[in-house]
């Protein structure tokens, strides 16, 4: 959707990439999405195009990207964690690296640690992986190292959700009570203190003030607060006693159980510790109110159980991993789950081809358990 303001969004936008990650004029940039590479000319940056289908970014060739970083000495890159997903593994089982790679920005779904260290490993002693946090309607609103992601390991593949870092230059977030109606005027009262979970808000000079020709998004999406605006992300999430942003998943996604409301993305990271997991979604099978907590599984390739004692078994595994939960995570994670069921390929996002399409997988574990 097209938004007013966006001309002084997209200055700002510049202003805070500088100060983020330091871009300088007569760096190479390996452009694995194209959108990104318009900050470019910004910075007198030269843009490399690799040779991939920007459309299906998680079809890429390790091999065509590695390439093209290499031949053209690549000094920076922004791409989706599909793509990553494939050429970190590629470089490490080959022993290649990626000598001229300064920093490497990864973005369009929660990263794993897991993905930050294979990458780390294939990169130059000084060269960093980072994760910048926000949305088309603003962007930057966080940014965190992979340093800083491994240094919390422990903490995200324990249930506390994604950590995307401190809040970017020129912007201030808020977190306020998850709801699905308009709020039309900003109070204060809104404001929920660190530890509490909810949607995270953002107003700044990066922030676009509002949709060009969408009255309904802009009632469902904007607050005013006199002569500013706040944009509702969508996500949820929580500050923790460090000041640092964590992120648990879409607004849209959550679990309204008898329990509670349970986000998604702070037990998936706790299952997707498997060896012979792929991607977990979890997602609320039943009226709302009384979700049932049902797993949806990706396997990896040649993972897939066959029958129903394999199912069980795999089934059984993954769900002993709520046990290795970090008992003072603030997001509650589910006792137990419903169900668990197994999906061969999970439906993603066009752009990144790494955000699941969670409303799909829920109506699909529906007609399963039907």
């Amino acid at each position: 959707l097209a938004s007013r303001g966006a001309g002084a969004a997209a200055e700002a936008q510049v202003r805070a990439l500088a100060s983020l990650y330091g871009f300088a004029a007569g760096e190479v940039d390996l452009a694995c999405f194209p959108a990104f590479a318009l900050f470019g000319p910004a910075f007198g940056m030269t843009s490399v195009f690799p040779d991939m289908d920007f459309l299906r970014p998680s079809r890429c060739d390790p091999e065509k990207i590695v390439r093209a970083a290499v031949e053209h000495g690549a000094t920076t890159t922004f791409g989706s964690p599909a793509i990553w997903s494939r050429v970190a593994p590629w470089c490490r089982a080959r022993g290649t690296q990626l000598p001229h790679l300064r920093r490497v920005l990864v973005a369009g779904a929660p990263v794993r640690p897991a993905l930050v260290e294979t990458l780390q490993a294939v990169l130059a002693s000084g060269a960093d992986v980072h994760t910048p946090y926000g949305a088309t309607e603003c962007l930057p609103l966080a940014s965190i190292s992979g340093k800083d992601i491994l240094a919390r390991r422990r903490r995200t593949e324990g249930g506390a959700g994604n950590c995307v870092g401190r809040v970017a230059p020129e912007v201030e977030i808020a977190i306020v009570p998850v709801r699905d109606d308009a709020v039309e005027e900003w109070s204060e009262t809104l404001r929920r203190p660190a530890g509490e979970l909810g949607e995270i808000c953002a107003r700044g000079a990066v922030v676009t003030r509002e949709y060009a020709s969408d009255r309904e998004a802009n009632e469902r999406s904007k607050i005013r607060d006199g002569g500013s605006v706040w944009h509702r992300t969508g996500d949820v999430g929580y500050f923790d006693e460090e000041g640092l942003l964590w992120f648990c998943g879409r607004k849209s996604h959550r679990l309204e159980t008898a329990r509670g409301v349970l986000m998604p993305v702070p037990s998936e990271n706790v299952l997707d510790r498997h060896p012979r997991v792929a991607r977990t979604a979890l997602v609320g099978v039943g009226p709302r109110g009384g979700e049932r907590p049902t797993l949806v599984v990706e396997p990896i390739r040649g993972a897939m159980p066959r029958g129903k004692r394999q199912r069980q078994r795999f089934a059984d595994e993954i769900a002993a991993l709520l046990s290795k939960r970090l008992a003072d995570s603030r997001p509650s994670a589910p006792e137990s789950l419903s169900a668990v069921l197994f999906k061969r390929s999970f439906p993603v996002d066009a752009r990144h081809n790494a955000k699941i399409r969670s409303e799909e997988l829920k109506k699909w574990a529906e007609k399963e358990l039907a």
